[in-house]
């Protein structure tokens, strides 16, 4: 099974729309979790998205060098070569790049994508996400505008995002964000319509609806996913069904499932999940440790057993954890067993 080409990507979001369904995009930073992300997919029989941010991309390419680009397309070239083995499609993601990060994070990535194409290769990544929430809407408008233009020329779909995901993810803290900015209105989301439908291409937008980053217990977030459908109202309204967007899902950690599954009915085809999988692949570690504590390092009088410190015993059981809660997002998001690949 390759990657997903930009069509198929297409396709793949056009089915679950019409399906009332999501794809999990599951944030990785390592060939580890990337294989735990691609194994949860094969297991549910569900496509899906695998995506990178700024500090993924950084983290993945070592401490000494510490670039962002170069450990992206490390991942993703990885994620090319083994998604062969796998029958189901993969779509490559990038999450969150804010405005400050564009010129050194987001138009390197496009532009080997583009070097790609004139060498008759796929594309690197199948989409790319600029989150100028932190903007007012004609400021984020207009750097959005120059990356769909870059974005439609090389078949990448572009993400975009209004409104503030509250909570803190990977240095980005909106932690003291005012409460209303935690919902995207219906204007915002015409304005988004109005500002990049000109372009021609494809895009999604991440709206907010009291979403927050980072984990909390079961009912401390207070969605309202109705804002999703007002703002999907007001678009058709406006401009007729063809206006109806993709939307994303950010922050959806301590969520409960009927809100989950009700903003599927207005429109999500994608949801992030990074929190639920960090905590998933760390777990059985934190289990490995405390279960061959004594036998992990050495003592005075005994040396540690190589078997229970090689990296690889524990990577292998974290590996499996995650891919489990990565199978257990497309049941709830409900791509299980809906795989558009085909032998």
């Amino acid at each position: 099974m390759p990657v997903a080409t930009p069509q198929k990507f297409a396709e793949m979001l056009e089915k679950a729309q019409a399906g009332n369904y999501a794809f999990p995009a599951i944030n990785v930073t390592s060939t580890e979790t990337a294989n735990a992300a691609m194994k949860g997919f094969a297991d549910a029989k569900s496509d899906g998205l695998i995506q990178l941010s700024t500090g993924a991309g950084d983290f993945a390419s070592g401490l000494h060098v510490k670039n962002g680009p170069a450990g992206a397309i490390t991942i993703a070239e990885h994620i090319h070569r083994m998604a062969e083995y796998y029958d189901v499609y993969i779509a490559l993601h990038t999450d969150h790049c804010v405005p400050k990060k564009v010129d050194t994070f987001l138009k390197p990535l496009i532009q080997e994508t583009a070097r790609r194409r004139k060498e008759g290769l796929p594309n690197l990544f199948q989409g790319h996400m600029f989150d100028g929430s932190e903007l007012p809407l004609e400021e984020n408008m207009k750097i959005a505008r120059e990356l769909m233009q870059l974005c439609k020329e090389n078949e990448i779909i572009l993400e975009v995002e209004t409104g503030v995901v509250g909570g803190e993810e990977d240095g980005i803290d909106h932690s003291d964000s005012p409460a209303e900015k935690l919902y995207t209105t219906p204007e915002d989301m015409v304005g988004v319509y109005e500002a990049l439908e000109s372009i021609g291409g494809r895009y999604m937008l991440a709206a907010t609806f009291g979403n927050v980053h980072g984990i909390y217990k079961p009912g401390n977030v207070k969605l309202r996913p109705k804002i999703l459908k007002e703002g999907q109202d007001a678009l058709v309204a406006k401009h007729g069904e063809k206006a109806r967007f993709w939307l994303v899902f950010h922050g959806g950690s301590g969520s409960d499932l009927s809100d989950i599954h009700e903003t599927l009915e207005y429109g999500v085809i994608k949801m992030n999940v990074d929190t639920d999988t960090q905590y998933h692949f760390t777990e059985a570690i934190v289990k490995h440790v405390d279960e061959n504590r004594s036998e992990l390092t050495h003592s005075e009088n005994d040396v540690a057993n190589k078997k229970k410190f090689d990296p690889r015993s524990y990577l292998k059981k974290a590996e499996e954890n995650m891919a489990k809660r990565v199978t257990q997002a497309c049941k709830d998001l409900k791509s299980e067993g809906k795989t558009l690949f085909s032998k």
